[in-house]
Formats: C-alpha cells, sequence, structure tokens
C-alpha cells in the first residue's frame, strides 16, 4: 500500500482533483479528474497518469451535489483502491491567504475562521475553496489538510510595489496589491534553474496565460511585480475577465447606466475579456480559427496589452533576460507567442519561428539577447509539494 496525497482545487461549479504517490524524492501522479456540474448535472472522470479512464459517473439532471458531495465522492471513490492507496492528507488551492499567510499552512478550526474573514477580498473564489475544506473536515477530522495560497509568492514583494495610492485607513484594511497565479509561478521558478539556469538567475518575465492571465516579474526566482493586484480581475484581458480598467469607468457605469455592483460584478467577471470584445468566444483557440472582426480584434487587444504590461515589468526589474510562456495560450498558441516575442524585439528578443512552432522549450535564437521559453506549469505537483513539507514540518 502507497501513500497518496489528494490535492483540490474547487471552482464555482467543478471540483478538480489529483492523487499523488508519496514518493521520496518527488511526489508522482497516479489518478486525476475532475467533478463538473456540482449545481445541476454534475459528472465525474477520473483517469490514471496516463490519461486512461478509470471511473465515470453522471447524476441525473438536476441533482444539486455540492462541494461537499463532490469531497464525499473523492474519498468513496478511492475506497475502490484501499488495497493500493492510502490517502494520508489533502492539499488545498486556495486564492487568498490575505497579509497573514505568506506560505502553506495546514488547517485547524481558528485558521478556517480566519480564511472566512478573506471572502470579502475574493468573494467568487474563496467560498468556493473553502466550501471542500469545511466538508472534509466534519467527515474526517483527522485527516490533515494544507491550504496553498495564490497570493503567497507575491507576499515577499517589496512594499512599494503592493501599495496604492490610497489613505492607510483603507490600505490598512488590506486593501493593497497581492497578485494571483502564486502557485504556477513558484512552480516554474522551481524548475527554470535546471532548463535555463543563467536566466533562472536573472530578470525573468513569466506570462501565466490561459483562461485567467497575469504576467509576473522575477529576479533569481523571487516575485517582485505582478500584473495583478487587489484582485484577479485586474491586469491583462482574460477570458471572460476585462483586466484593468480606470475606476472613472465604474462610476459611470453606476451613475450614467444605473448598474448596481452585482452588475457590475458580472461584466467585468463574466462578461468582457476575448468574450466581451469579440462577442463571439472567450477561447483562444475558437478566436484564432475565426475569420470575424472580432475575434481579430479581441486577439489583437490581447497581444497589445501584455506587450505593454511586459513593458512595464522590464522597467520594474531593470532590464530583461528572459520571457517564459506558460498556461493553455502560452504553452499551446505558438500564433501569440510569436506575436508577443515580434513585439519584444525592442527588448532584444529574436524569436526563433521554427522552435516556437515545435513549442520549445526555448523559442528564441542563440544570438538572442532575451532568451524566450515554454515551460509547462504544474500547479498540482507545487500543491502535493508544499502539502506533503507541511505535513514534515508539523
Amino acid at each position: 500500500m502507497r501513500n497518496v496525497i489528494l490535492v483540490l482545487n474547487a471552482g464555482s461549479s467543478s471540483l478538480k482533483f489529483s492523487f499523488f504517490v508519496d514518493h521520496p524524492q518527488e511526489p508522482e501522479l497516479c489518478l486525476h479528474g475532475q467533478i463538473e456540474g456540482l449545481a445541476g448535472a454534475p459528472h465525474f472522470v477520473a483517469k490514471d497518469a496516463a490519461g486512461a479512464i478509470l471511473g465515470e459517473r453522471r447524476w441525473a439532471d438536476g441533482t444539486r451535489l455540492g462541494h461537499d458531495g463532490a469531497a464525499h465522492h473523492l474519498v468513496e471513490f478511492l475506497q475502490d483502491y484501499r488495497d493500493r492507496y492510502q490517502l494520508i492528507a489533502v492539499g488545498h488551492r486556495v486564492v487568498h491567504g490575505g497579509q497573514e499567510f505568506s506560505r502553506p499552512t495546514r488547517v485547524d478550526g481558528e485558521m478556517l475562521k480566519k480564511l472566512e474573514k478573506l471572502i470579502p477580498l475574493a468573494p467568487l473564489h474563496q467560498p468556493h475553496n473553502l466550501a471542500p475544506i469545511r466538508a472534509l473536515a466534519e467527515r474526517a477530522p483527522q485527516l490533515p489538510q494544507v491550504a496553498c495560497f495564490d497570493t503567497a509568492f507575491h507576499r515577499r514583494q517589496p512594499e512599494l510595489a503592493q501599495l496604492f495610492a490610497l489613505p492607510p485607513a483603507i490600505t490598512g484594511r488590506g486593501v493593497r496589491r497581492y497578485g494571483f497565479h502564486g502557485l504556477s509561478y513558484e512552480y516554474i521558478a522551481s524548475v527554470l534553474p535546471q532548463l535555463a539556469p543563467e536566466a533562472a538567475a536573472g530578470r525573468v518575465v513569466v506570462a501565466h496565460l490561459g483562461n485567467g492571465a497575469s504576467l509576473c516579474a522575477m529576479r533569481g526566482g523571487r516575485s517582485l511585480a505582478s500584473t495583478m493586484g487587489f484582485t484577479a480581475v485586474d491586469g491583462l484581458p482574460m477570458g471572460t475577465r476585462c483586466g484593468t480598467l480606470d475606476p472613472g469607468v465604474i462610476l459611470y457605469l453606476l451613475d450614467e447606466l444605473k448598474m448596481d455592483a452585482r452588475a457590475i460584478e458580472r461584466l467585468i467577471y463574466k462578461e468582457s475579456g476575448l468574450l466581451g470584445v469579440s462577442g463571439i468566444s472567450s477561447d483562444m483557440r475558437e478566436l484564432l480559427a475565426s475569420d470575424a472582426p472580432g475575434a481579430a480584434l479581441a486577439v489583437d487587444l490581447f497581444v497589445y496589452r501584455i506587450g505593454r504590461e511586459l513593458g512595464s515589468l522590464a522597467a520594474a526589474l531593470g532590464g530583461l533576460d528572459a520571457l517564459v510562456f506558460t498556461a493553455g495560450i502560452g504553452e499551446h498558441a505558438a500564433a501569440i507567442r510569436e506575436r508577443v516575442c515580434r513585439d519584444a524585439a525592442w527588448l532584444g528578443l529574436e524569436l526563433d519561428t521554427a522552435a516556437n512552432e515545435a513549442g520549445g522549450a526555448r523559442i528564441s535564437t542563440d544570438a538572442s539577447r532575451v532568451s524566450a521559453w515554454v515551460v509547462p506549469t504544474n500547479e498540482e505537483l507545487m500543491i502535493a509539494r508544499h502539502t506533503r513539507q507541511a505535513l514534515s514540518s508539523s
């Protein structure tokens, strides 16, 4: 029997999971999958590390499984493998750790109360992240659970990089730049030294480009600045999120269009970005394949905003040694990488077109002063690592 760590990533209507065997050198993926449609048409599928389906179940339409039911189903599913695996801990992706939690932390009742107080800082994410923690605590109170925060990697940024120009009475309540996608950036920082040691030790911008998108400036593997700030809607345009928006636009929406806070929330989180601009889709693959003017405009704006933010982060770093692409778009959309790299020629980046089409790892020429790379991210493995370390520490 082998010890396994369960990694959970809870969204609003889904629960993604991965089981890692606790090997001495590195946790090893053995099972993974997700449960979708938690609010009305649940669908569970589990696969082995090679992608073969090991289990699948559909519930009747109208079934509200919820995060509690999903977590319980996962524990029951693992019982079918109890002669092979023993669950020793659960690691959770938690979007917000606030100012207090700057490292993965084992969850107890008191800590859970503190995390609930952070819900106003991430109302669309935090409640869902905490739901399976509560469910498992009720079902298996002795099972260790570890919260791994998307904000933690950025907590060591310089104080100036975290501040808004607002009165202390407001910033003192936690209104500051936090940055997100930290688990992804931390993973890239952990593997880049083996792939490109000189670049990893220098000034690097990592482009996490997916349905959620952001850039992070790192020096020596440490976060110095990020495009995301107080919330995960800041910075680049994303699949359905608008990215950076003049606060005056919010006032206009309130005063002139008479939109309330919830309507504005839907607009900036779910109806904007690539979907809002194109009027077609939030999926970059569909937009790149489309001849519609709206699709081209959405892609153009996405690339333009990456170029502007890249220049800003290069300034924060005092120059640039390497650019790293990761996440769904970053890893798979060669056309986007090419356009971003062409626009970054002024920084000294020279693209190797053939290498880019092949997917890297290095996609810049040998003569390029700034190197460019494609590095697949693995947030789940990062959480498994953290969970094992937290268990060892405790």
